[in-house]
């Protein structure tokens, strides 16, 4: 009875033994396939956009944008960080550095670039700034000038923001809602022409952003006092996510996975702390930290004898929006919270 009971135990020990080795095995299949990235390319607008945009424009170099980090206007749409610098810290690495800057700070040329510049989109959206195919020029003359190897661009992750300039471009044309799913078609279809050139260009693993639901901008519920988002939009941001996907998907297969293409979904990482702020400390959801004092002012405006004509929250930690288009630091914080355990930043990974 005593040899019977032994053996059992025996038998259980050897069980759990050979489960924890195959379990080691695992991870340490894992850790072999995880990829240490070198260097970080950022194309776009607004929501990836560093410090680009020139001074003289309108936000991201004026107060008060930058208040929270780092504690002066710095270039980024927001109080603080945006999502590039989330990426580059979920890369192990530092935000690269802004491309107008490249001649001034050359060391910090070893994290990558950003090209990105607010108010752009894959069409010509911006009479000051590049569209995102100038973007991918200003890259592709930086690898012929040898800034960058073939080495550098094969160990590298592009990320790449299409955050809406388009649609608000067309609406401010104004186009009609009838023609907006062919123009929505050719949006997608241009971005996925992007992404081929990138790859083109040696960049190995490639990330795009899903658009966020434009429905839910504080541009867009302001005249619902900030208290929901407009169906209407957010309708048409579906149709946009559903073409992007299925363009991402063919560029997979025709690439033979070579290079992955990775849709990173902004919409339901959004609408998850939208509708759960509490989860993420958010206490306001839709209404935007700092307005203009009337509708003719925004977020950082000031009269000729320089009178802020703005105002802003008393706790900016706690809001999700910073002004009427851009999530604040705490709002990129908590729909990064999200994405990190989404699939496809894990898909980065590996």
């Amino acid at each position: 009875m005593m040899n019977s009971h032994n053996q059992q135990l025996s038998l259980l020990c050897l069980s759990l033994a050979l489960l924890l080795l195959s379990g080691l095995r695992v991870e340490a299949r894992l850790q072999h396939h995880a990829t240490s990235y070198q260097k970080l390319f950022v194309f776009g607008d607004s929501y990836v956009d560093t410090g680009n945009t020139r001074i003289d424009q309108p936000g991201s170099w004026k107060n008060p944008y930058g208040i929270t980090f780092p504690g002066k206007p710095a270039g980024r749409f927001s109080d603080g960080r945006v999502l590039t610098d989330y990426i580059a810290k979920f890369l192990g690495l530092k935000s690269p550095l802004p491309y107008k800057f490249r001649k001034f700070i050359a060391q910090n040329l070893k994290y990558g670039m950003n090209f990105a510049y607010g108010g752009t989109g894959v069409f010509d959206t911006s009479s000051k700034n590049p569209n995102m195919t100038i973007q991918i020029d200003f890259f592709k003359q930086l690898i012929k000038e040898n800034v960058y190897t073939a080495s550098d661009l094969s160990n590298s992750v592009a990320l790449v923001s299409v955050a809406g300039n388009d649609y608000n471009f067309y609406l401010a044309r104004n186009g009609s809602i009838q023609g907006f799913p062919s123009f929505i078609a050719s949006v997608v279809n241009q971005t996925a022409i992007n992404l081929l050139r990138i790859q083109s260009l040696g960049v190995k693993k490639i990330v795009v952003d899903g658009l966020q639901p434009l429905g839910c901008l504080p541009g867009n519920t302001a005249s619902l006092s900030f208290q929901k988002c407009n169906s209407t939009f957010n309708d048409l941001v579906l149709l946009h996510n559903n073409l992007l996907n299925q363009a991402v998907t063919k560029l997979n297969q025709q690439t033979k996975n070579q290079t992955t293409f990775i849709v990173l979904d902004l919409y339901d990482s959004f609408l998850s702390v939208l509708n759960n702020p509490s989860n993420n400390n958010i206490k306001d959801a839709f209404k935007p930290c700092c307005v203009g004092i009337s509708s003719q002012y925004s977020c950082g405006s000031v009269d000729e004898n320089n009178v802020k004509k703005y105002k802003v929250c008393d706790h900016p930690k706690s809001a999700f929006f910073w002004d009427l288009l851009h999530p604040s630091q705490a709002g990129w914080l908590a729909v990064y919270n999200e994405l990190q355990t989404s699939k496809a930043l894990q898909q980065i990974r590996y």
